[in-house]
């Protein structure tokens, strides 16, 4: 044979090959995924690479081989647009809805909901009990945890910012207490800056601790700024603060829920009956809210309140004032 004719059989086989190649890989694309169970979850960590990320998916069962869908997202040019997190598809999803979906960044997201009021044990167990997250907090202790976090601090109460934190599932619960960390720092940096300069807090630690005191005795959003007013007033006086919050978290799972007398003449670091301003550390995650009026508490007079029974709270100037309050919401109880 000729070589002039080889050459050009050659040259055709080439050609009828890409044109096979190329399309068996529009088919690839095309053709909706053989997925076992739908919808189907999976994740791309950060740093893996486009055949790695292949590789992953392929292991979840989408049902391709790793080498089809690298080539189809090199051929694309959107190898290096693959990006990572938690991922959930579905029937009739193809290759290139896949990919499309990859490089959106289109990931799937859980959320995770800390409430003002709580404690750190608390949030610890919400965060252990969370099904999308992973759990690496598991078998530290507070303190180590602060350690992870880069945190100064050597108690972990009232730390973490109370608020709704989105993020993709499998996320480790490190990360989480880490934005809640930055929150609460940010927040608390902010309020001070802007402080009422007649508060009597000499550190922004300090306005934290009573923000949590005053979050924990609102019962009513009316009434807060009215609580931290008496709490200031009470502290600038050197009267005892004498809240009951405190010498419960002071019990710690030695309460009860029923707060008896011998808890207010019991000594412990908390009990603010025994012990004179503030106690040691916060008692549970304080809102913006609560920081707000702790750093801005109204001009008042009052220093004593009571609970209604109804959530709301009957404020007094004097002792004799607040006895008969005392007398009046907490008779029949």
């Amino acid at each position: 044979m000729p070589l002039l004719r080889l050459l050009k059989r050659l040259l055709l086989l080439l050609v009828a090959g890409a044109i096979a190649a190329a399309g068996g890989l529009t088919w690839f694309a095309l053709k909706p995924l053989p997925l076992p169970t739908s919808p189907r979850e999976f994740s791309i960590p950060f740093g893996l690479s486009l055949r790695g990320a292949s590789q992953q998916m392929s292991d979840a069962g989408l049902g391709f081989a790793p080498w089809q869908f690298t080539l189809l997202a090199r051929l694309a040019g959107k190898a290096a647009e693959i990006k990572a997190g938690s991922y959930e598809v579905s029937q009739g999803i193809t290759p290139w809805l896949l990919l499309e979906k990859l490089t959106r960044g289109d990931v799937t997201q859980a959320e995770l909901l800390l409430v003002e009021g709580k404690t750190f044990r608390q949030l610890r167990e919400e965060l252990d009990a969370h099904p999308a997250l992973q759990h690496d907090t598991t078998g530290l202790s507070d303190a180590a945890i602060l350690t992870q976090l880069g945190a100064v601090e050597s108690h972990a109460e009232g730390l973490f910012f109370p608020d709704t934190y989105l993020f993709t599932k499998r996320s480790s619960d490190l990360e989480i207490l880490r934005r809640a960390y930055r929150a609460m720092q940010r927040r608390l940096d902010s309020e001070w800056q802007r402080r009422d300069p007649e508060v009597p807090f000499k550190t922004p630690y300090e306005a934290l601790i009573m923000a949590s005191i005053v979050e924990k005795e609102t019962g009513r959003a009316a009434d807060r700024e009215q609580i931290a007013a008496v709490f200031a007033n009470r502290l600038r006086l050197g009267m005892l603060l004498q809240t009951d919050p405190t010498v419960i978290y002071g019990l710690g799972k030695g309460f009860d829920g029923s707060l008896h007398r011998r808890d207010l003449t019991t000594d412990t670091p908390y009990n603010t009956y025994t012990r004179g301003g503030l106690p040691p550390t916060p008692i549970a995650m304080p809102g913006l809210a609560a920081l707000q009026a702790a750093l801005h508490p109204p001009k008042s007079a009052m220093l004593y309140f009571v609970a209604r029974g109804d959530g709301s709270s009957e404020f007094s100037h004097t002792l004799d004032e607040h006895n008969r309050a005392v007398a009046k919401y907490r008779r029949g109880r």
